[in-house]
């Protein structure tokens, strides 16, 4: 049967290179699965693969949507199951590469079935948030659905506003339309995780962000700054330097935020990977023992 081989781990932990090593061994493109990676208008900030890097290997899902697009995991997995069936044509293996663990999800288990949203009411709730801040969005989810509210990031406004626009779109909890089950896929699935120790990889984390910040990432946030309520913007390493621009901060405070918001994305997709049981772990260093069970 054909197989999908999954490199996954946290943001930093050194999977853009292990990926060229193991793709140029298969003979395979790379599928990427990063939910940000994927927006053309964002290079520095989402640590795009260098353009050697991608001359040197097909890849896929690499800018090739629009920050302005309505772009979801839902819309992911078909795309990508797509692709990878016709890929298969002329593969026995293929590569998929990233760290947002719900994209990965996505292909490996399916996505549940939520219904879309109206833009409308998207744009409506991005400007309570705007408005009126988190708080008032976290006290309507949980009177909505305490449930669901008990088991997202609330810290995360995305992860709120999304849950709270599903409620108000289904009139129904989120958490009873999210169901446990996994799609039958018609190929294998290898996941290899890359892992480092906790201080090892928050030092790469610190070192990425100065070298983004070397290379430009202020003129890049500079020319999206218009754009700051695009829901792809919403992300570590924008937010901060938008901050910065509003006067909220200065600019070694946004890039300490940047820094730091980094380092607890990371541990959060330690959490979610940790709640796999099929994942094999290996140092990015490890690509001797890595091949020898592809």
């Amino acid at each position: 049967m054909k197989r999908l081989v999954v490199l996954l781990g946290a943001t930093g932990v050194g999977k853009t290179d292990l990926s060229i090593r193991i793709a140029k061994y298969l003979h395979c493109p790379i599928i990427s699965s990063d939910s940000r990676q994927i927006y053309r208008e964002m290079t520095i900030g989402t640590a795009v693969p260098e353009k050697k890097q991608l001359n040197a290997v097909q890849h896929y899902f690499i800018q090739s949507r629009s920050i302005f697009d309505d772009y979801t995991a839902g819309k992911f997995e078909l795309d990508a199951i797509d692709l990878i069936n016709n890929l298969f044509s002329q593969h026995e293996q293929l590569l998929m590469v990233g760290g947002s663990g719900l994209y990965i999800d996505a292909v490996c288990k399916g996505i549940d079935a939520i219904p879309a949203t109206e833009s409308w009411l998207r744009q409506s709730i991005m400007e309570r948030y705007k408005n009126e801040g988190i708080e008032s969005l976290r006290f309507e989810l949980k009177r909505l659905d305490a449930k669901i509210y008990n088991q997202i990031d609330i810290k995360n406004p995305q992860r709120v506003m999304r849950a709270l626009e599903v409620c108000l779109t289904s009139g129904k909890p989120y958490s009873e339309l999210k169901q446990n089950f996994t799609k039958t896929r018609d190929f294998d699935i290898l996941k290899i995780g890359l892992q480092l120790n906790r201080s090892e990889l928050y030092d790469k984390i610190n070192s990425r962000i100065d070298k983004m910040i070397e290379h430009g990432l202020l003129d890049e946030a500079k020319q999206l700054y218009e754009h700051r309520n695009a829901n792809a913007l919403q992300t570590v390493g924008y937010k901060e330097i938008f901050e910065y621009f509003d006067g909220r901060i200065s600019l070694d405070e946004a890039i300490n935020l940047i820094k730091r918001n980094t380092r607890r994305y990371a541990k959060r997709q330690i959490s979610w990977f940790a709640r796999y049981d099929d994942i094999k772990w290996f140092h990015p260093e490890d690509f001797e023992q890595i091949k020898e069970i592809l």
